[in-house]
């Protein structure tokens, strides 16, 4: 059922009025013309319907498509259903179509013909690789420590660096402050990592940074002194996929814990002040912390659980 609307109530009660007190009377009080009214009043039979408003569409337009025009793109559209507005448009401007790309657009969109392009393959993730035994695989990344908890004069404008290392079957995690960000601090950090681990260490996963790899390098072909000190150790490099932080995610995910929960509150005052509250941090806060991965075990307990059944 249409709707009633307001213009339809206004001239039901403007001819009412008319009928009663006169044409005049009903111009001036409901501040219309004359004509206005007789208008109403010779289109009115009794039903509200009467008085709804016309359309005011023209019929046709000087410059509507011509059959021609019309057959040239019903021919061409049904020969390419899948072409983008552009690419179509150019199809029948070659045979003679001398149209905008507006003015197809409005004549496609009239006519309900515009192209409808199938959903984009939508990206599947491969299964993640369950780690079986701690040192199976463990993630390496560099965080820059925020400037803005620097407050000593001697430290501002320095860099300081934090080094993590995340075992993905415990989540047990070694972080280590430098104030170089460089494949000799890579490979320094692979050294205490490796006495400070208490399983023997398979692979170690880094993005494609400087600092790991040659990887995007004129010096390619050349090991960095991180991987040649992982050599050593008889531990496998893995790098991930380039721009893909994702393949990185538990030791990124605790960077951007790290930045809720420590350097948000934290200030320093030197190197010294950082790497002793970084230290003191990690051990309390995160290794001694419940996860919910580990059924709401610390990192700490995953280990020595594993150690004691071995």
């Amino acid at each position: 059922m249409a709707t009633i609307t307001q213009d339809m109530r206004f001239r039901l009660s403007l001819i009412k009025y008319a009928d009663q007190y006169g044409v005049t009377k009903a111009a001036v009080k409901y501040k219309t013309n004359r004509q206005y009214v007789y208008r109403w009043k010779r289109r009115y039979n009794g039903s509200i319907e009467s008085l709804r408003g016309l359309s005011r569409r023209p019929h046709h337009h000087p410059n509507q498509h011509t059959p021609e025009e019309i057959k040239l793109i019903s021919d061409m559209r049904r020969r390419n259903p899948d072409a983008g507005l552009v690419i179509f448009w150019v199809k029948p401007m070659q045979r003679g179509y001398s149209r905008s790309i507006p003015g197809l657009y409005r004549f496609l969109k009239k006519q309900g013909m515009m192209a409808v392009h199938p959903p984009n393959p939508k990206y599947v993730p491969k299964p993640y690789e369950q780690m079986g035994h701690p040192g199976q695989r463990i993630q390496v990344d560099v965080k820059f420590v925020p400037s803005a908890c620097l407050v000593n004069s001697r430290v501002t404008g320095k860099q300081f660096f934090q080094y993590t290392a995340i075992d993905e079957y415990s989540r047990w995690r070694f972080v280590e402050a430098f104030e170089e960000h460089s494949t000799y601090s890579s490979a320094l950090f692979v050294e205490h990592l490796v006495k400070a681990f208490p399983c023997p260490i398979e692979c170690i996963q880094t993005d494609n940074g400087t600092e790991f790899t040659n990887r995007f390098t004129t010096h390619r072909d050349k090991p960095t002194l991180f991987q040649v000190r992982l050599e050593q150790h008889g531990i496998r490099h893995k790098v991930i996929r380039p721009y893909t932080p994702r393949h990185n995610g538990k030791v990124e995910r605790s960077h951007r814990k790290d930045n809720e929960r420590f350097y948000a509150t934290h200030r320093f005052y030197s190197f010294e002040d950082f790497a002793k509250q970084l230290k003191a941090y990690n051990r309390r806060d995160y290794n001694s912390f419940p996860m919910r991965p580990l059924g709401w075990k610390t990192p700490n307990q995953v280990l020595r659980d594993y150690l004691r059944s071995v």
